[in-house]
């Protein structure tokens, strides 16, 4: 028998290492493969774009390089001002997202506040809720007609307006409203696994609450909350709903509806101006993106979880318990009661009108009735849940790999993250002008196709695959990859039967949020969907331009009703997952 033993145990080392050297060659391959992907995702619009931008035809039709038309835009009389909104709009929405979901995260995370659980109900809500139909809503309870500007008539007795919501001001309040249950959970986050020891000391001194939280905790979630209001700014700037349904009726420009100007108020659309002022606009948002990584890179200087064990604790306010009830109360009937009911209001109506005795008898089930037996909304309902469907499937197939090549540091890793984030930098509406140069150029039959929006989605959705894949990967140990190799499995049978399986919470959290994202979105939808692919949010953009309010809302309330249901399974496997959360950044 010892002989046995010395017999089989020689050739254990060179089978070993025959072992690592063929799971190195599978990586190298499977490396190449993923980054052929992403390359020809992510490259050839970008490419597309800066071509469409310096390319410029003479009065014979020759096409040669020039920068003519970033002169032109630059010199154009509306473009100062345009560039001013923008960075208004985007510092103000900042300011009101972080000042709303700053407070709900601090009495939620770190007080004895009664009520908390309103807080996360109005964020899972909505999370299924579509930006159109969001701001809308809004629009309804603040324009002219609308209840507050009514009811602030009938008591002033006067007849101008309380609040003009068709301005730079009303665009700012929106956006920050919409964007204030991201800044609650991620900031949230941060404050969930502050460690208490250090605020203690500073009670211990003599420091009174509000002290303490100036002097401990704001300076130490300085690098979270720098970060987060860097994060609301670049998607402020983004943004495409809010200038669109409340700035241009207000004539208040801002560079996203620049460009869907410039592609929809000419004829044909004038591609290429289109793609100078997408050039620019890439440009300040990789900037701002660097400066974000900056902020982020060095956020260890700030830690304050050590191996030193510690328990939770949450500051007793006493006889303010109350009133922080009430702050999250309000925020409950801001955020969600408010805008909720304006939409059932309207959407039991033959036509809107505020609220009054005379309207209550026009209520009418009629809207619901047309949106639940027409075929157009079913064929809407089918390009939606396709597109998706298929964006995240897709997304978190490869972002899978791309994130396991990474983490096991496989040849060519560093390419592969950086082509997986790089569309962080691209704005959507820009994105949609990218992928329409491309698609109008290379002799592809999708142009017009739901599946030209699949394309458009999995490139702008690719670096939230990566980063919910990225931080499930994390906790995959590389002992139960080589346990599975020393069994004789090779690397794809490792990843499918070992890292898979450990990795589906994060997976699956990740493609439910994609597919929420992509359920909600309008600026890469309304670009690029023809008269047979458009979506839900393109519907509901065009209903409301149509004046359409009533089945809109109809419409909005059914369609946030389901989306609902898959936002609150997203958000207990999130939770459960402790990945979800964070990688909604």
């Amino acid at each position: 028998m010892p002989a046995d033993i010395v017999v089989t145990s020689e050739p254990r080392a060179p089978a070993r290492r025959m072992r690592g050297l063929s799971a190195l060659g599978d990586k190298r391959w499977f490396s190449i493969v993923i980054g052929l992907v992403l390359a020809v995702l992510v490259l050839p619009p970008l490419v597309f774009l800066v071509q469409g931008a310096v390319t410029v035809a003479d009065p014979a039709g020759a096409t040669h390089l020039s920068l003519r038309r970033f002169g032109e835009i630059v010199a154009q009389r509306g473009f100062a001002q345009s560039a001013f909104n923008s960075f208004a709009f985007s510092l103000g929405s900042a300011v009101v997202a972080l000042a709303l979901g700053g407070v709900m995260a601090w009495l939620v995370e770190r007080t004895n506040t009664p009520f908390k659980p309103l807080a996360y109900l109005t964020t899972i809500i909505s999370m299924g809720t579509p930006y159109v139909l969001y701001v809308s809503a809004w629009l309804l309870l603040l324009a002219k007609s609308g209840p507050i500007n009514n009811w602030y008539r009938q008591v002033t007795g006067r007849t101008d307006v309380l609040i003009n919501v068709y301005g730079l001001g009303g665009m700012i309040l929106i956006e920050g409203l919409l964007w204030s249950p991201l800044v609650f959970l991620l900031l949230g986050a941060t404050l969930r696994n502050f460690n208490p020891e250090l605020e203690e000391a500073a009670r211990m001194s003599g420091a009174g609450p509000f002290a303490t939280i100036r002097r401990i905790t704001l300076r130490l979630s300085l690098p979270s909350i720098l970060a987060l209001a860097m994060l609301v700014f670049i998607r402020a700037l983004e943004a495409f709903e809010v200038p669109a349904l409340v700035g241009l009726p207000g004539r208040v420009h801002v560079l996203t509806t620049d460009i869907y100007d410039t592609m929809h108020l000419s004829m044909p659309p004038d591609l290429g101006s289109a793609s100078a002022l997408s050039c620019m606009l890439l440009v300040l948002v990789s900037a701002l993106l660097y400066f974000y990584g900056r902020l982020t890179r060095n956020a260890e200087r700030f830690a304050t979880i050590t191996g030193k064990n510690f328990r939770p604790s949450q500051l007793d306010l006493g006889v303010w318990r109350y009133p922080a009830a009430a702050l999250l109360v309000l925020n409950f009937v801001l955020l969600l009661v408010l805008p909720l009911i304006i939409l059932i209001w309207a959407s039991m109506l033959p036509f809107y009108q505020s609220f009054s005795w005379a309207a209550f008898a026009r209520i009418t089930p009629d809207n619901y009735k047309n949106v639940l037996s027409s075929s157009r909304y079913i064929g809407l309902l089918t390009n939606t849940f396709v597109i998706a469907l298929v964006s995240a499937t897709a997304v978190m197939l490869i972002a899978s790999f791309t994130a396991w090549l990474s983490v096991r540091k496989a040849p060519g890793a560093g390419l592969l993250d950086q082509l997986a984030t790089t569309p962080l930098v691209f704005p959507g509406i820009v994105l949609g002008v990218g992928v329409m140069q491309l698609f109008l150029t290379v002799p592809v039959g999708v142009y017009g196709t739901i599946w030209i929006i699949v394309w458009a989605f999995v490139i702008n959705y690719m670096p939230y695959g990566v980063r919910y894949s990225f931080a499930g990967m994390l906790q995959v140990h590389r002992e139960l990859e080589e346990a599975a190799a020393v069994s004789g499995a090779s690397s794809v049978t490792g990843f499918r039967r070992v890292v898979v399986p450990l990795l589906s919470p994060s997976l699956i959290a990740g493609w439910l949020f994609i597919f929420l994202l992509a359920t909600r979105v309008l600026s890469l939808p309304v670009l690029l969907s023809g008269p047979s692919s458009q979506t839900m949010a393109v519907a509901m953009f065009d209903l409301w331009g149509n004046g359409q309010g009533p089945e809109l809302a109809a419409l909005g309330l059914l369609w946030s009703l389901a989306m609902t249901c898959i936002a609150l399974i997203f958000y207990f496997i999130a939770r459960r997952s402790g990945a979800g959360l964070q990688g909604q950044g």
